[in-house]
């Protein structure tokens, strides 16, 4: 079922040529929950970014002793996004981190796209290149058998590469799949190094202001993970007013970033273990 799911996306993304269209905006943000889009900041534009996670909405660690996981911080980031030109973008952030057992997390990212879909030029697809690293600065932990014990510098840092495939159908409706490659250069003996996930998202404009959006990524050689690794899904609501971007967000996930989500989500949307998050993003011309 899984298979065909994807199968029926890629074919949606790829077909027909001439129904192509000139695309001013597939998604709305750079980011659509966890992952990237396929949007990149236009030149000479900076972008302040604050996300933040709550604790579980349900389940043992929620309910409303805990208020449904507003007592509690799953994660927080603070990032500044900047458009070297319409099509490259980098960016810095640092997050709390979500532990598991990456905590004071660094990232940065570099985004190109390569591709806008355009019927003029016979391009059905936008396409992009995004290659993301962290590093965790948190004390090494005394205990040798832990990961977080962290031998050597190497062992603190986290890649993943990924190629950001998406298009949009009308003025409404955007698919996207995202295929993704990330690495931990230091894991647990019952855990794996290198990941390999497809993404998979849509969104729906719903008006100017408003859209809904929601984002899957599949994580193979599940075997190899740790035992309890949970695919990371997320559906979110999105509401651009006065030069914000501003957007609440449900998922089983608590970490932010590809190095983070894809190969360390533990929680289980059946059992109530979801947590309500949001974004802001403010842009700056400078």
């Amino acid at each position: 079922m899984m298979k065909r799911t994807y199968i029926l996306i890629f074919s949606l993304l790829f077909i027909g040529y001439s129904f192509g269209q000139d695309v001013q905006e597939t998604y709305t943000s750079t980011r659509i929950i966890n992952g990237h889009s396929v949007e990149t900041l236009k030149a000479r534009i900076l972008q302040f970014r604050i996300e933040h996670r709550f604790g579980d909405f349900a389940g043992a660690n929620g309910g409303i002793q805990n208020m449904f996981g507003f007592d509690n911080v799953a994660d927080v980031r603070f990032a500044f996004e900047y458009g070297v030109s319409d099509k490259l973008m980098l960016g810095f952030g640092r997050s709390k981190g979500a532990g598991n057992p990456y905590r004071s997390l660094l990232d940065g990212f570099v985004k190109y796209r390569f591709l806008t879909q355009n019927k003029e030029k016979g391009i059905p697809i936008s396409l992009a290149l995004i290659e993301c690293a962290s590093l965790t600065y948190m004390k090494p932990s005394m205990d040798q058998s832990q990961v977080a014990h962290f031998p050597d510098f190497a062992h603190r840092l986290a890649y993943s590469s990924q190629i950001n495939i998406a298009r949009k159908f009308g003025e409404r409706l955007s698919l996207s799949i995202m295929p993704t490659y990330t690495h931990r250069n230091y894991v647990d003996i019952d855990d794996q190094n290198g990941v390999f996930a497809l993404g998979s998202a849509f969104a729906f404009r719903l008006s100017k202001e408003f859209s809904l959006s929601a984002e899957y990524y599949h994580a193979f050689n599940q075997d190899g993970l740790r035992a309890n690794n949970k695919n990371s899904l997320g559906i979110a609501f999105e509401w651009i007013t006065n030069g914000h971007n501003f957007k609440i967000n449900f998922t089983n996930s608590q970490g932010f970033g590809e190095t983070q989500f894809i190969p360390c989500t533990y929680s289980n949307w059946m059992d109530g273990e979801f947590r309500i998050g949001f974004s802001i993003a403010r842009d700056f011309k400078i």
